[in-house]
């Protein structure tokens, strides 16, 4: 249903360190730079971040959940997060209350949004 998201960023550039080096594990990488924006993908852009426009406000947290093609990859982002310096909600583990295969992993991005990379594979 959805084709892409975009959230604002307080740093751009340390946001972009942040994205730049979790993604790379999933296999997404930057694909289109305008006008201080950044799409990321695997093919498209299909996650944007660009900066905050106007006064910042107070907002909800952002829950984002990158979908990865094996525990490997849940792995290889919480690794790349940590090594950012990334503030960790949730260490790889088994999510049976989801279902008996969700593997995922949680962490805060620069913004303080919750960032989480998961699979539904079987170990």
């Amino acid at each position: 249903m959805l084709d892409h998201v975009e959230i604002q960023v307080a740093d751009p550039e340390k946001s972009a360190a942040f994205y730049d080096a979790v993604l790379a594990p999933l296999g997404a990488g930057r694909r289109i730079e305008h006008q201080q924006r950044i799409g990321y993908g695997l093919g498209r852009p299909e996650f944007w971040i660009s900066p905050v426009v106007g006064p910042a406000s107070p907002s909800r947290e952002t829950h984002l959940g990158f979908a990865t093609p094996g525990r490997d990859a849940v792995d290889a982002f919480y690794a790349a997060a940590v090594a950012q310096g990334a503030p960790v909600l949730h260490q790889p583990k088994v999510w049976p209350q989801y279902h008996d295969s969700y593997y995922a992993a949680f962490v805060r991005d620069p913004d303080g949004n919750n960032v989480e990379a998961f699979c539904e594979n079987p170990a």
